[in-house]
Order: C-alpha cells, then structure tokens, then sequence
C-alpha cells in the first residue's frame, strides 16, 4: 500500500490525464457514429488508472502487483483500439501517435513499480 496514497504516484496522474484525453477523443467527431469501439477505448483507458489506484490501495504488495499487471494490460489494450480506429479512417495518426506513445511510458512506469513492489516481496514475483 502507498504511504501517500495512489492519488502521489505519477504513474496513476499520468493515466488519469490519458484516460480523461481519450474519452475527449472518442466523443463527438469521426468517433460519435462508432460507440462500441469508443466506448472500448474509454472502457481501457479508464481502467489503466483505476487499477493502478485499486493495486496500491491493496493490502499486500502481491496484490498490488497483480493489479499493476491489469493496469498494463488495459494499456496495450488501448494501444490495439487506437490503431484499429486508425486503420478504419476513424482517427489520423497525429491523432493517436502522442497517445500509443503515452501508453508506452506509461507502461514501463508501471513495470518500474511492478519491479520495485516485487523486490520488496518476493512472493510478488509471476
């Protein structure tokens, strides 16, 4: 469990701020006719940070590992739905360049966390 709390980490600030710069994408424009992709992409996005903020609220760091790793899993997930909408003509490369980008970072953040929770315990290890 962090000592300050998940709302400190910069791995958790950094995909909130995706999640909230994703669902402005998905909403309106060449998006708007497509829902269940762009609600898949919100769906991913918003589950980045709310996972990362559920595995450090956890009790043990094993758990907390656990929830990292869906974290990064939400992540490569987004990464798929973007050049999905991509390849569709739905969104242009300048558009999902900077983000894929970001989900990139952000991952390895949370391989770095997932590292550093795992030396700590390690039972955390897969």
């Amino acid at each position: 469990m962090g000592k300050q709390g998940f709302k400190e980490l910069q791995v958790w600030q950094r995909a909130k701020k995706l999640a909230v710069n994703v669902y402005k994408l998905t909403t309106g424009g060449s998006m708007a006719p497509q829902y269940a992709l762009a609600e898949q992409m919100r769906r991913s996005s918003i589950s980045a940070p709310s996972n990362i903020a559920e595995g450090d609220e956890r009790d043990t760091d094993k758990d907390s590992v656990r929830f990292f790793y869906i974290s990064k899993g939400s992540l490569a997930e987004l990464i798929t739905q973007l050049e999905i909408a991509h390849k569709v003509g739905l969104l242009t490369a300048e558009q999902i360049t900077p983000r894929s980008a970001e989900c990139l970072e952000i991952g390895r953040m949370l391989g770095a966390l997932i590292k550093s929770r795992s030396l700590a315990n390690p039972t955390c290890r897969p």
